[in-house]
């Protein structure tokens, strides 16, 4: 039976606060500094909490704790190495805001710690460990190992020293997450230190911009003198199924420069599929790391499913057997109707085209690794391919034509608006002119910003994706970012289409369902023509998009791939919809030798005025006027829709 016992507890003060413990830290007694020490560990246990202010007041409270002119007992010095632990698990977002002066004397201080004597030991936190080679043999080479464990932090059983007086030290090549040898020209009879840092939060680059969800290890070697000896080093890469190393380059961190620098340092060959780096420093306390960069493993979308091949397909041929007929037919419907649907047909027959032929990237990039002999700062450890060119053109040709239509079937939506506005003139003269100009122009300078404000040859994706041609949606941790062009230079002017369209339709749907009593029931339009009305006006305003943007706020799975279904279906036969709608039905009601004629169920728009007024004689006198507007009986609104 084993005997398990506790520690003695801390007596700490609820009331401190990390700014009244920098007051306090200096000049108290040993056991207060302890009880300090356990006050800081305990107030910076919560990474979420700490601000740039908090994590700047930890990391002087840590280096007073870690001074030499502080009493130093083994439960300050944890306490401290734990504090530092802590603030590595801050966010990258508030380190942007933190003194870099106090980081120095942080580093500096660690680095002094390692070379301690009384350490004789190593001291692992999960985000830091300090390890130190007390001096009493000579040394030749010196070699520091942490190998991986089941999460991503430092362990102490996983970290390995090993020391010769030989130039034969044992390679521990599987499973290692760094490795650090150190070898001198001369026999070593010093002490060596080494600490590591699981993340480079306390070294903020001015010239290499990173990503917050990237981590980079950073490990010094010190010396108690200046020695003249070649470093090797070798950090494993993150493992990240979706990126793959582009490149990397050996850097170490230059206190006179106060950021990274690659003097002195070269590329090694890769071992075991992992960066390795040379450097021969000329300080005694250097901190090194390797700087990566990343190119993201596309996913390539494979041949559009034969469902989209087919409906696409017959979509166009469908718009282009109703354009023809629309030109044939177009005495018998005026200008407007003919330039609103031939437009809608053309527009949508080029963005079907471009869908079936252009929307997969012909050119994909392959992961083929070559790294670049130069050793240099990279500029962000994000590396993306220049533009080749085709996908980006696919894409803008894409976004306009999609535009034009949404464009144009709003203009048609509005040339019925106006003709149930203007029952007795119809549509106004210089409506045509405006159309062209509106319904060609208008998607042309949305693609216009776009491309502007978001392209670039060496950063083509800020436009578009990689994948497929088309808008760039996504942000790096692949989750909707309303900043990229899919929502403000799609999206957003297409909601206000489909909400123009949907309240237009709307207003028509209202109108030719409304009954006149006063009228013969031979008169009156039957409900199915009036309902088939509807639905062609809404086919030709496009307003089965509506079903794409319930699909964006749809999270149950089920439902979200039923929609998914119920949209390509809709979308892919859009143009079959058309010619069945506006082709077909039409010449159902035409005799085959006349074809630019077609009898149409007339509906009226109707007035009724009533007067009631008292005479003199004992009855009252109704007269009823009755402006029938039954001669106008909305022949263009309903060709439009036949």
């Amino acid at each position: 039976m084993t005997n398990n016992s506790f520690n003695f507890p801390n007596i700490l003060k609820c009331d401190l606060t990390l700014d009244t413990i920098i007051t306090d830290v200096s000049g108290a007694s040993m056991q207060d500094i302890n009880m300090l020490a356990s006050s800081t560990q305990m107030l910076t246990s919560i990474p979420e909490r700490l601000t740039p202010h908090y994590i700047t007041q930890a990391a002087e409270i840590a280096n007073n704790l870690l001074s030499t002119k502080t009493p130093q007992t083994k439960d300050i010095t944890m306490s401290a190495v734990a504090t530092v632990s802590q603030l590595l698990s801050a966010s990258p977002t508030k380190y942007s805001d933190v003194n870099p002066k106090t980081m120095e004397y942080l580093t500096k201080s660690l680095q002094q710690l390692s070379l301690r004597k009384d350490l004789n030991n190593v001291l692992v936190q999960p985000n830091l460990a300090v390890q130190s080679i007390n001096g009493k043999a000579k040394i030749r080479q010196a070699q520091l190992t942490s190998f991986k464990g089941e999460r991503d932090t430092f362990i102490p059983d996983r970290i390995k020293l090993d020391v010769t007086e030989t130039e034969n030290l044992p390679q521990h090549i599987k499973d290692f997450d760094l490795q650090m040898k150190l070898k001198f020209n001369e026999d070593l009879n010093e002490d060596v230190g080494f600490v590591l840092y699981d993340n480079d939060q306390f070294f903020q680059s001015q010239s290499f911009k990173s990503s917050p969800d990237t981590k980079r290890r950073v490990i010094s070697a010190n010396l108690q003198e200046q020695h003249e000896l070649e470093v090797e080093f070798t950090i494993s890469q993150s493992i990240d199924p979706t990126k793959s190393l582009h490149n990397f380059a050996c850097v170490f961190w230059s206190y006179s420069k106060k950021d990274w620098s690659a003097e002195g340092c070269d590329k090694a060959e890769i071992t075991s599929g992992h960066p390795s780096c040379n450097c021969k420093p000329n300080e005694k306390y250097v901190n090194f790391a390797i700087l990566m960069t990343f190119s993201a493993n596309y996913q390539y979308s494979e041949a559009l499913h034969w469902i989209s091949i087919t409906g696409c397909s017959l979509s166009v041929v469908g718009l282009a057997v109703t354009a023809v007929y629309q030109v044939m037919t177009r005495k018998s419907r005026g200008g407007s109707p003919t330039l609103l649907v031939v437009n809608v047909c053309l527009s949508m027959t080029i963005f079907y085209l471009l869908f079936i032929f252009g929307i997969n990237n012909p050119e994909q990039h392959t992961k083929e690794i070559q790294f670049s002999e130069r050793n240099i700062v990279p500029e962000s450890d994000h590396y993306q391919d220049p533009d080749k060119g085709p996908c980006t053109a696919v894409t803008a040709l894409l976004q306009y034509f999609m535009l034009a239509t949404f464009t144009w079937n709003t203009l048609y939506g509005t040339n019925v608006f106006l003709l149930f506005k203007n029952k007795v003139s119809g549509t106004p003269t210089w409506f045509p002119k405006v159309a062209f100009a509106v319904g060609w122009g208008f998607p042309a300078v949305i693609v216009g910003i776009s491309l502007g404000s978001t392209y670039r040859v060496e950063k083509p994706l800020g436009y578009r994706q990689e994948e497929f041609c088309w808008l760039a949606s996504l942000d790096q941790k692949h989750d909707f970012d309303m900043r990229k062009p899919m929502f403000w230079g799609f999206l957003l002017p297409l909601m206000i289409m489909l909400i123009s369209n949907t309240a237009m339709l709307l207003f028509f749907s209202r109108n030719i369902c409304k009954t006149n009593p006063n009228l013969n029931m031979t008169r009156q339009t039957p409900l199915k023509k009036k309902i088939l009305s509807s639905f062609s006006l809404a086919v030709m305003l496009g307003l089965s998009w509506v079903i794409g943007y319930i699909m964006l706020i749809t999270h149950e799975k089920t439902l979200n791939l039923i929609l998914s279904v119920v949209f390509c279906l809709c979308n892919t036969t859009q143009g079959i919809q058309i010619f069945i709608l506006f082709t077909l039905k039409s010449l159902q009601y035409k005799k085959p030798a006349i074809l630019d004629s077609m009898q149409i169920a007339d509906i009226g728009l109707h007035r009724r005025k009533f007067s009631l007024r008292k005479v003199n004689i004992p009855e009252i006198k109704e007269t009823y006027t009755s402006t029938d507007l039954d001669s106008f009986s909305l022949p263009q609104v309903l060709n439009e829709l036949e």
